[in-house]
């Protein structure tokens, strides 16, 4: 580059230089979404130039085998990002209502998975099949926090936004069916010990939820709010908002309830919409079929739809049972039904695609 092509870049008049292969830092890379991150950076051959694995004192000193080499695990402190571009946080709420701001004051782009900043002023909340222009202006390196949405959220917009686009969904009815790798290692440990244990005829181990898990079901765990609703549900409506650029009148009504189901990992969803205008059932399909990150399962014959295991350890949200709602008048009504793996898609995945968009 000559001096004055150099001089013009600095003052900001030239194009700017992406970084080809950025600096990592993973906090809360012992978790099961941290665990993700990793395997999903291998897999899509994300380019990397220093990685820094980091975790809460309890995991620092363990080690990590990553693409045949072997890293040491370092406690999360607020001087853990010193040279980091990207920062990809999956450490909790508190952990990154601590450290998130830090690495963003190192020069690290955060790249958040808790519900820490998603509803923050200025913070964008991305999908990036659904709203990829929230991180125009964004570079690597520069600092700055992004937010990853609630995992049911993720799903239910991957179905629903390639529709909302054609016909503009003015109400959504969702009911989620959650599975344990919701609620973390922890309770995916304790669904398959506690079916175990009732197989057996012996007392459920239960340490983890206040009900019995195996073989049963129950509204949400998360906090219960004024309103009757609980948070999961509230998260649902105010993320998909904020996602769709919604406000005041403009915003699509919608209501949820979530409900904690005993099946290890991927999340289902049993969607109701009503549009601005009539939507046919094949109009919608033939959306579906075309709709980036959607795979359809809808096979009418063979009663043959998504199920969560066709969506665990997938990439894809599965959608299906795409009819229409005969309840509603001229054709502005669909049903459908929809499954993502909760811990790709609905978490480490959607946050590696926002750190590709940057690269």
């Amino acid at each position: 580059m000559s001096p004055t092509a150099e001089s013009s870049q600095q003052a900001g008049q030239g194009p700017k230089a992406r970084l080809s292969a950025p600096n990592v830092a993973i906090a809360g890379v012992t978790g099961a979404v941290g665990q993700e991150f990793l395997a999903l950076l291998a897999e899509r051959d994300f380019p990397i130039g220093e990685l820094r694995m980091l975790a809460s004192s309890r995991s620092a000193g363990k080690t990590i085998d990553f693409k045949g080499k072997t890293y040491t695990v370092e406690e999360l402190t607020e001087d853990s990002f010193k040279g980091v571009d990207l920062a990809l946080f999956s450490a909790g709420g508190a952990q990154s209502k601590r450290f998130a701001p830090a690495a963003s004051d190192a020069g690290a782009t955060v790249v958040d998975n808790s519900s820490a900043f998603r509803m923050a002023d200025g913070v964008p909340l991305v999908v990036p099949e659904v709203n990829p222009q929230a991180v125009k202006g964004i570079e690597l390196g520069k600092g700055g926090i992004i937010a990853n949405p609630n995992c049911s959220t993720i799903i239910m917009l991957m179905a629903v936004t390639p529709l909302h686009r054609a016909a503009n969904v003015k109400r959504m009815v969702v009911s989620t069916y959650q599975a344990a790798s919701g609620a973390g290692a922890a309770a995916m440990a304790e669904l398959e010990q506690q079916t175990r244990d009732v197989l057996a005829g012996d007392p459920v181990t239960q340490n983890v939820f206040n009900f019995q898990y195996a073989f049963n079901l129950f509204s949400h765990n998360s906090a219960m709010q004024d309103n009757g609703y609980n948070q999961e549900e509230m998260k649902m409506v105010h993320e998909t908002h904020k996602i769709w650029g919604q406000a005041g009148e403009q915003k699509s009504a919608i209501t949820a309830t979530c409900v904690r189901v005993p099946i290890m990992r991927a999340h289902a969803e049993s969607i109701n919409l009503t549009f601005g205008k009539p939507l046919s059932e094949s109009e919608a399909v033939a959306i579906l079929k075309d709709a980036p990150g959607v795979s359809l399962i809808d096979d009418r014959s063979d009663n043959r739809f998504p199920t969560p295991l066709d969506a665990s350890g997938k990439d894809d949200v599965f959608v299906g049972r795409v009819r229409q709602d005969i309840s509603q008048p001229d054709g502005v009504g669909l049903d459908l039904f929809c499954c993502g793996d909760q811990i790709r898609k609905g978490a480490a995945l959607n946050a590696i695609q926002i750190a590709e968009l940057l690269l």
